[in-house]
């Protein structure tokens, strides 16, 4: 167990606003794909597409509006 003094993440502490539906959506949806299909961007965009969970203008993920979108949102 780590020592108490360590410095840690709290998954929260960065937060500006509660997540949206669609960033909730988004994030289960990720970790779905992470856990089925893989971590490498390829494999991210498409398992994000095959679950039709579309980019926020509802094109399919493409990489680069992957990356935008995961600045966008700090990530």
């Amino acid at each position: 167990m780590p020592d108490a003094t360590w410095p840690y993440l709290d998954a929260h502490q960065s937060r500006t606003h509660e997540p949206t539906p669609y960033e909730d959506k988004l994030a289960a949806t990720l970790e779905e794909v992470f856990t089925e299909d893989g971590h490498e961007l390829t494999d991210v965009i498409r398992g994000l597409n095959a679950r039709q969970v579309h980019a926020p203008d509802g094109a399919p993920w493409t990489e680069e509006s992957f990356r935008a979108e995961m600045h966008r949102l700090g990530a």
